[in-house]
């Protein structure tokens, strides 16, 4: 199945701007939901994956500044090329770094480890599913 035939099946239509509003709505509410648990139980999250809270809570912040940026680009009839382009390289930016960070510079428990993987590989998603329905949208 190819990139576009994905997208076209995961977002149920086959208009190019609705699948990318739709694709970057659902980065903004995953990306919500995840800096509100980090902002709220930063502390039992921080035990669970074996982090400092205090980092949780910049992550937290980070990302519901980001989470409300992408909503609102996606709310855009006509999302900016530009502005949708920063998302997919601050995803992919995201995801790289999330890899990095378990193997150079924090040391979480299996479960931070296991988190901060499988974090990475849904925001890795989100930008592939954005740069198909982007090229597709051109």
């Amino acid at each position: 199945m190819s990139g576009t035939q994905f997208a076209t099946f995961a977002s149920r239509t086959t208009e190019p701007p609705v699948m990318l509003r739709r694709f970057l709505a659902l980065d903004a509410l995953v990306t919500g939901v995840n800096a509100v648990a980090y902002l709220v139980a930063a502390g039992p999250l921080a035990r669970l994956f074996g982090v400092g809270s205090g980092l949780l809570l910049e992550i937290g912040l980070f990302l519901a500044v980001f989470a409300g940026a992408v909503g609102w680009l996606a709310s855009r009839a006509r999302p900016a090329v530009l502005a949708v382009r920063a998302v997919i390289e601050i995803n992919v930016v995201w995801a790289v770094l999330s890899c990095v960070a378990v193997v150079l510079w924090i040391t979480p428990s299996t479960a931070g480890a296991v988190w901060a993987l499988l974090q990475a590989a849904v925001v890795a998603g989100f930008a592939a599913l954005q740069y198909v329905s982007l090229r597709a949208h051109r």
